[in-house]
């Protein structure tokens, strides 16, 4: 019935873009792949070279104080991690662990300052929140396509497609809290002379901080769920292990690594959430 309606060339275009993108901006690409590549190698690489024995150790005593002494998360925290090197995949944890921590603190300092903006400023919450809409609704596996067509594969492609997929819950969560601060607290700042970034840093931030907790704990764990899927394109981790096994048809391969990415998640979010109690 609509035979003659001519296709629209979107694929076309969206190529012709990427591609124009891709060799405008490659002076800023390439150094980011080089450079950031080169910096993240080193930064897992250390990881690695630190004794999985102190690492542990350190985390144990880390949880116990984090939980209020409680020695339930100490104890799970021992025995999965521990787990994870009698399995012989402490250097992909590792790899993991540093895709994750750098893709999370990018996310979270590009995402609470874009938050603050959207609360402060209605233009900017009109014109950011169907962006974000558009991050969060798109598959995971769609922003691979542009990680691999501006930075190849790898590391950083790993890293940029985490960023993106990240960072919508600390923006919207930082807008949130700022815009839940009691009305009455505003206006006794106010009353009291204090400058916008006064207000800000000692007002509505630390009022609207278990908010904003809670949308980085989110983006941490989006950024864990990323970097497993982002070893499709060479991210190195437990999630290349996955990956292998899946393709393999290594059952009991695939479901070792990935009960090494339930304990790193439950470890990770577990700490997130003690640190944003009272």
């Amino acid at each position: 019935m609509l035979d003659f309606i001519d296709k629209l060339p979107v694929a076309e275009a969206v190529k012709e873009i990427t591609k124009w993108i891709t060799n405008t901006f490659s002076f800023l690409f390439d150094p980011i792949k080089n450079q950031f590549g080169d910096f993240m190698e080193r930064f897992a690489e250390f990881l690695v070279g630190i004794p999985p024995t102190l690492v542990i150790a350190v985390i144990a005593i880390v949880t116990f104080f984090i939980s209020k002494k409680r020695i339930g998360l100490p104890i799970f925290s021992i025995v999965g991690l521990w787990f994870i090197y009698n399995q012989g995949l402490w250097e992909e944890l590792m790899y993991t662990f540093a895709l994750v921590l750098i893709s999370s603190i990018l996310s979270v300092i590009i995402g609470v300052p874009v938050g603050i903006l959207m609360a402060k400023s209605k233009t900017a919450e009109v014109i950011i929140t169907p962006i974000l809409d558009f991050m969060q609704t798109m598959p995971a596996f769609v922003y691979l396509i542009p990680a691999v067509a501006f930075f190849g594969i790898g590391i950083v492609p790993g890293i940029f497609a985490s960023l993106i997929f990240a960072t919508p819950p600390t923006v919207r969560f930082t807008n949130l809290g700022i815009r839940q601060v009691s009305t009455e607290l505003v206006e006794a700042a106010d009353a009291f002379g204090t400058t916008g970034s006064q207000k800000l840093f000692k007002v509505e931030l630390p009022m609207a901080k278990r908010t904003i907790m809670a949308g980085i704990n989110q983006t941490v764990m989006l950024s864990l769920s990323m970097v497993v899927i982002a070893s499709m394109i060479g991210a190195p981790g437990l999630g290349r292990e996955v990956l292998s096994a899946l393709q393999r048809a290594q059952v009991g391969a695939g479901f070792v690594a990935g009960i090494g990415i339930v304990i790193l998640a439950i470890i990770i979010d577990r700490f997130t959430q003690n640190l944003n109690k009272k």
